[in-house]
């Protein structure tokens, strides 16, 4: 027998239907009529951290990006196609890189196992990893290693928007503030990263395109 527990999804999806326009009559009209976000979210796929429920905003309001680890590929069409979209048709203001502690694609970048296919993504991470290999390896415990390097991690993928293209003509055009934050599970907050680069003076001038 097909395992059925899926099921209960649709069953929730009818309820929170229902329930929705009971509250809010306008609520499903309203998005019909298309969507304006401020903000673009590029997060990671763990099921455990939802954009909109951790910052109580609304359908609409955040332009949503996942992959493993949240991360800025310079190769990897599908997100430099969100970020454009967001950018350039949706005109965000600011764009958010947000990991989480406890990540498993950390964890697993930090070991030697072979992992498959995933291993080629992973390889960023490493690649991150070695970058501040001299801070990382001092850290004996191994918990505020794993932390550190999903700070690291977070703050590398905001530094990768920045050398974009996309996001240096959006500063000469209009100004954009790109983010960095990483979620914690064990209670919930998000903490702020100190690096916000949201002009192109705060980017090594190796990476700046010409006018």
């Amino acid at each position: 027998m097909a395992d059925k527990s899926y099921e209960r999804l649709l069953e929730g999806n009818r309820a929170w239907s229902k329930a929705k326009s009971a509250s809010d009559p306008d609520f499903f009209d309203n998005l019909t009529r298309g969507q304006k976000p401020d903000y673009l979210w590029i997060g990671c796929s763990d099921s455990r951290v939802p954009a909109n429920e951790i910052t109580q905003t609304l359908s609409g309001e955040i332009f949503v990006h996942r992959n493993v680890a949240n991360l800025v590929v310079h190769t990897d069409v599908n997100l430099l196609s969100v970020l454009q979209y967001a950018v350039e048709v949706l005109e965000v203001k600011h764009v958010i890189v947000c990991g989480h502690y406890g990540c498993g694609g950390i964890t697993a970048a930090m070991d030697n196992r072979d992992y498959g296919l995933v291993d080629i993504w992973l390889a960023n991470i490493r690649e991150v990893y070695l970058r501040h290999r001299v801070e990382l390896d001092a850290i004996t415990d191994p918990t505020a290693r794993t932390n550190r390097l999903t700070e690291l991690n977070v703050i590398e993928q905001v530094r990768n928007l920045a050398k974009s293209s996309i996001v240096q003509r959006a500063w000469r055009q209009r100004g954009l503030a790109l983010h960095g934050w990483v979620y914690g599970f064990n209670n919930g907050i998000i903490t702020e990263l100190d690096c916000v680069i949201d002009e192109l003076e705060d980017l090594e001038p190796v990476f700046r395109f010409n006018r």
